[in-house]
This record gives C-alpha cells, structure tokens and sequence, in this order.
C-alpha cells in the first residue's frame, strides 16, 4: 500500500514538476502572451518609436525580486501603451517622473503639425503629448497667414470649441442634413462652437495673421478634409452622386483630385484680390515642384 502511494505522489510530482520547481519560465511564458495580447489591442502609433527599460537583476537573492510597473518592464511596450494600460492615474504618473513631461510648446514642437500654402495647425493630441492619456481632452491651434483656409472638415470623434485669439476668422458650418447653414465672421477673443460630426470651415479674410485656438473634449478627435475624402471615392460614386444636369466624366474626376490643395490652402478668391496675392494654378504648382521649389512656403 505504501508503494502504490509512493508511486502516486511521485507520478504527480514529475508530472507537476515544471510549475512547483521553475516558476521563472512560466511567469515569462505568461508575460510573453500579455506582450502579445497588448500590442496588438494597443498598436504603436506612426510617430512613436517603441522603448523599453531594461531592469537590473537584484544584487542578492535572499532579498525578494523588485515588484515591476509598467514604467520598468522589459516587455517591448510603447510608453504610450503603458500610459494605455496603466491600472490609476497614479500609476500613469509614474511613467512621467519629469515636470517637464506635462509642457507641450506649440512653436517648437515637431509633432501633430500640417502645413500647407494658408499656414499650419499644430495638434497635441494625446499620440503627440503622451501626458493628455486619460485627461479626455486635445487642443489645436491654428496659424492662417494672409488669406489663409482651413479647408472644409469634420471631427468625427468631438464637438470643437473655436476661440480666435488674433485677426479675424470667417466661419462657416452645416451640422447635419435638413439643418440650417451657419456662418460668423469673429474677432479677436470671440468663440463659435461646431457639434461632432459637423462640416465646418475657418477663412482668414484679412492680410494679416490669424490665429485661433480649438479645443476638443476627447483625446483622440479626428480628422476628415471633406474634398479629399469625396473625391477619393471611386469614380463612378463621385460621377453617379452629382447626376442631374451636371455630369462628370472619369477623367474629370482625376483632374479634381490633382487639384484639391494640401491643407492649410490658401484662397478665397476675394481675399486674394484684395492682398495682391496671385492664384496659383495647378500647373503653377507642378512648375514649382519641378523646380525643386517648397509648395508650403508659398
């Protein structure tokens, strides 16, 4: 009887023995699996480069291992990813140790900024300022030179709360079908307000800078330039929804997409006028190109 228990316990012991003696490796194979499991629900954004910590090995092994955060793991996580997966804002503090972590400067970042012909935007979203994780909220600021556009848009994710905060903006807005057409020139300190979802457009009409501030209560917002999007269709939806009277042909179509211009774009018509400032045309733009020169300095 002795033997046949004997026998059991042993079976038992070898059969059990990887997990009772080596705890190690399955901690690793578990944590290999959670790395996995998180890159791919967490993807690392274009613009951030993965970064990793590597952690010392404890100097004396009768003093128990450090317990690790996601600041000092070796997993191959992107901080961004560990503010992501962080359990507490106490814990995301963490992963920003330096005060200077929560200071984003507009004028000399390289982050978040589109630059056309009219000026530029410059978004700290939270991909761009890592310290806006779980604050539910973003800001852009845009700089239109003279007559400069920003072309028509939606956000397909947050309201945005507009503040012109120097010159002049005009602003023009449909928030949905069957609403009514919304349009305001603003000055100086005065602000509008565009719904989620909504096609809005910002024009400087003056000869001079404008700059305004948009703020957006979600971290992430999103961005959509309406032409881009329309006329990157396939022909025949873009030919087939403007039927009627008008018809477009297929090569049509093609030369509309050459022509829609980079945002921030430069126009109105008037404005360009009234600044002496002379309309580049399509083969204006691709003589410049040929010539090496910058479109977005123009």
């Amino acid at each position: 009887m002795y033997t046949s228990i004997s026998t059991l316990v042993a079976s038992v012991l070898i059969l059990s023995g990887s997990s009772l003696a080596a705890p190690a490796p399955q901690a690793a194979a578990n944590s290999s699996s959670s790395t996995a499991i998180c890159s791919s629900v967490f993807p690392t954004p274009n613009n951030k480069a993965a970064s990793t910590v590597s952690v010392a090995a404890p100097t004396s092994t009768s003093a128990p291992a450090p317990v690790q955060t996601p600041s000092t793991s070796s997993n191959g996580l992107t901080l961004f990813q560990q503010l992501m997966l962080a359990s507490s804002a106490v814990e995301r503090l963490k992963l920003l140790p330096n005060d200077e972590d929560f200071i984003y400067d507009f004028q000399t970042t390289t982050e978040g900024i589109v630059t056309g012909a009219g000026g530029k935007t410059v978004r700290a979203d939270h991909a761009a300022f890592p310290a806006l994780v779980g604050s539910g909220g973003s800001l852009t600021i845009g700089f239109l030179g003279p007559c400069g556009f920003n072309t028509p848009h939606v956000h397909p994710r947050a309201s945005e709360l507009n503040l012109v905060v120097q010159g002049h903006l005009i602003s023009e807005s449909f928030n949905e079908n069957g609403a009514r057409f919304i349009n305001h020139n603003l000055s100086q300190w005065q602000m509008t307000v565009f719904p989620q979802g909504a096609i809005h457009t910002e024009f400087n009409p003056d000869c001079t800078e404008s700059i305004f501030v948009a703020a957006f209560p979600n971290e992430d917002p999103g961005v959509g330039q309406i032409a881009q999007e329309y006329f990157g269709l396939s022909k025949e939806i873009v030919q087939g929804s403007v039927g009627g009277d008008v018809t477009i042909e297929g090569a049509d179509v093609d030369a509309f997409r050459t022509k829609i211009p980079a945002n921030v774009a430069q126009g109105v018509d008037s404005c360009l006028i009234k600044c002496g400032i002379k309309k580049r045309t399509l083969s204006t733009m691709i003589n410049d190109v040929m010539q090496g020169r910058d479109l977005a300095s123009k």
